[in-house]
């Protein structure tokens, strides 16, 4: 019988952990030069109020309230992830290392501009104030190009995005003063503004309910309290799903007595 030798043992995983020290530099390299790895992995949230941050590229960026992405930098690219909400963006231009955006189920590349990114779900517009920017999705190849002035509406299952001019009373940059600004706007297409800074998202009973109007300006900071004054002020009232979200309905309209 071999009698039992702890300290060969011991040594044996010495040599074994000193060798994966000295490989994992070695990888680590490894992957930055083939473009697998990035050299820096930052995340950033904004979840209780509007933030200002600057990445490690010296890009800088305002995040809207509940707004959630991380930010890499590889050797051939920086790499935004926008998991949810929306933000503005001031790109140091490097030419060389591409600044892309991913939300939903495509992507922006530039080198360096001005635009904002605002994803709701699987829905994402894009806002170009400044440079060019290109948006491709992640199953059509090509992209669209965007010039100042112009945006880009996508979804998913969207072979191409919808582009179209901004309007000069567009009031989709008013998060970045801390308001959100509905300018007589359906249901239907407000409430993907508002339920963005809700933990319970409003629902609509049904596709009437949806074409009544809204308008107002209301401080992001306090948008819970809109919810409930909604039946104050539109012909709607309040009932809960299930899930316990509040479901809005429209009143019907009586029929006068003929």
């Amino acid at each position: 019988v071999v009698p039992f030798k702890p300290r060969s043992r011991l040594r044996t995983y010495a040599v074994a952990a000193a060798i994966c020290l000295a490989v994992l530099p070695l990888a680590a390299f490894t992957g930055w030069e083939a473009g697998w790895l990035p050299s820096s992995y930052e995340r950033y949230d904004a979840a209780t109020g509007l933030r200002q941050i600057t990445l490690g590229d010296g890009s800088q960026v305002e995040l809207n309230l509940g707004t959630e992405l991380v930010y890499s930098n590889y050797k051939d690219q920086r790499r935004i992830t926008l998991k949810k909400g929306e933000a503005f963006f001031k790109v140091s231009h490097d030419s060389a290392h591409p600044f892309i955006v991913h939300a939903g189920e495509g992507q922006v590349r530039v080198t360096g501009t001005q635009f904002n990114v605002w994803k709701y779900e699987d829905q994402v517009r894009v806002m170009l104030l400044e440079g060019s920017v290109q948006i491709s999705s992640d199953k059509v190849h090509g992209s669209v190009p965007l010039t100042p002035g112009m945006q880009a509406n996508y979804q998913q299952g969207d072979a191409t995005p919808r582009v179209r001019a901004i309007t000069p009373n567009d009031t989709a940059l008013a998060w970045r003063q801390g308001k959100l600004i509905l300018d007589n706007l359906a249901l239907a297409d407000a409430l993907p503004l508002i339920n963005r800074y809700l933990s319970k998202p409003v629902m609509l009973a049904d596709a009437n309910t949806g074409t009544i109007r809204i308008g107002g300006i209301y401080n992001i900071n306090e948008v819970n309290n809109l919810v409930p004054s909604l039946p104050k002020v539109l012909p709607v009232y309040l009932t809960q799903n299930q899930d316990g979200n509040p479901v809005l309905n429209a009143i019907p309209r009586k029929t006068p007595k003929g």
